[in-house]
């Protein structure tokens, strides 16, 4: 999944949020529950404290994994664990992230920064017939 989210004052979370159902839907409810609030956070914070363009993406990895990725033109601010630039009610998105996620980090490019996270999943038992 690849998704150019520049051109919107707001991030479409709720369309993304289904997207994100709808392509996980074969991996247990808890993986794709938790993927949605990563990608929630992760966007939510490219719009806060990055500036356009936006992008996010989503892949499976071997191994039962999952990484998203969002992308935002701001190289300067780079995310900060329990920090925010907002004020003091904002700071613990990260926090989550840390939580929810076995890898999480930063790259910069020439660019732009790129926010990801990497998540274990397990994929949905068949179901045998009786």
């Amino acid at each position: 999944m690849n998704v150019d989210l520049t051109g919107g004052a707001a991030p479409p979370l709720r369309d993304l949020r289904h997207s994100v159902r709808r392509a996980l839907s074969h991996l247990h409810a808890d993986c794709v529950g938790d993927a949605e609030l990563l990608v929630t956070e992760l966007i939510s914070n490219a719009y806060d404290h990055g500036r356009p363009p936006i992008s996010f993406r989503m892949c499976e990895l071997p191994g039962s994994a999952l990484r998203i990725d969002v992308e935002d033109g701001d190289r300067a601010n780079l995310p900060r664990l329990g920090v925010s630039r907002l004020g003091g009610g904002r700071g613990r998105g990260l926090v989550l992230v840390k939580e929810l996620s076995r890898r999480w980090g930063c790259v910069v490019t020439a660019t732009s920064k790129i926010v990801w996270a990497e998540m274990n999943c397990r994929v949905l038992s068949p179901v045998r017939p009786a």
